[in-house]
């Protein structure tokens, strides 16, 4: 059962110039629904670790998280920190169902990504989204990494597949834990079938907060072959204070 909506039909018709703003119900002027100034007032995420995307005082710093343990990913793509309004947008893009956020938000990456592709970025080979706990997208009724990838594998012309990678056991919700207890919680809840021999392999998510679990799937990936792991995500969570 695909419990995920028709998104062709039902989720997002943005072929038309001149649409409303999803933010501000405003003529959008643009081939997506967001208007220029609200798509300016957006928390575009600029200096970042090189590695994992952490926000930074200045460019071309590596953040000391990853300097003393290099995570099993080797880079985390994001467009923006994860402040106001990209938390509300997430939010009821993945709590509410509101999934034309999603889509909209799905383009804005794969613009950014294209762009990197076009300045030399490599391109995966496969995109492979965080798999929600079996209990969990049966209440939710969709994985909203799942719909991301599929969005940004058609926009991407990169190949996704929300089948290979799988939760392994519940565990409990991430949000409360620190760090360290987010690792522990991890530990062999995540299993890839097939093999990877050679590939470039992106994880796909909606938001990074410690890299944990990318980092977790990443060790899973690369021990199925994959030659490189990286993470493309929506925001990236800057620690406490950050402004």
């Amino acid at each position: 059962m695909n419990c995920q909506p028709y998104w062709k039909r039902l989720v997002y018709k943005c072929s038309i110039i001149n649409q409303t703003c999803l933010l501000c119900d405003e003529r959008a002027g643009q081939a997506y629904p967001l208007c220029i100034a609200c798509e300016q007032a957006l928390p575009w995420l600029d200096d970042q670790c090189l590695r994992c995307a952490l926000p930074m005082p200045m460019s071309g710093l590596t953040c000391a998280q990853c300097s003393r343990r290099a995570p099993a990913f080797e880079q985390v793509v994001a467009l923006w920190y994860f402040g106001f309004p990209v938390d509300t947008l997430i939010s009821r893009f993945k709590h509410k169902r509101q999934w034309p956020l999603g889509r909209l938000m799905a383009e804005l990456l794969g613009h950014g990504l294209l762009h990197r592709f076009a300045e030399g970025m490599a391109r995966p080979d496969l995109l492979l989204p965080v798999p929600l706990a079996r209990r969990r997208q049966r209440e939710r009724g969709f994985n909203q990494a799942g719909m991301l990838a599929r969005w940004l594998s058609g926009q991407l012309r990169v190949r996704y597949d929300e089948r290979l990678l799988t939760r392994t056991r519940e565990t409990p919700a991430q949000q409360q834990l620190d760090a360290r207890a987010r690792r522990r919680n991890l530990r062999q809840a995540f299993a890839f079938t097939g093999e990877l021999t050679g590939q470039h392999v992106a994880i796909v998510d909606d938001v990074l907060t410690t890299g944990a679990t990318a980092h977790t799937i990443a060790q899973v990936l690369r021990k199925a072959g994959a030659r490189r792991v990286d993470v493309y995500c929506l925001a990236r969570t800057p620690k406490p204070g950050y402004a």
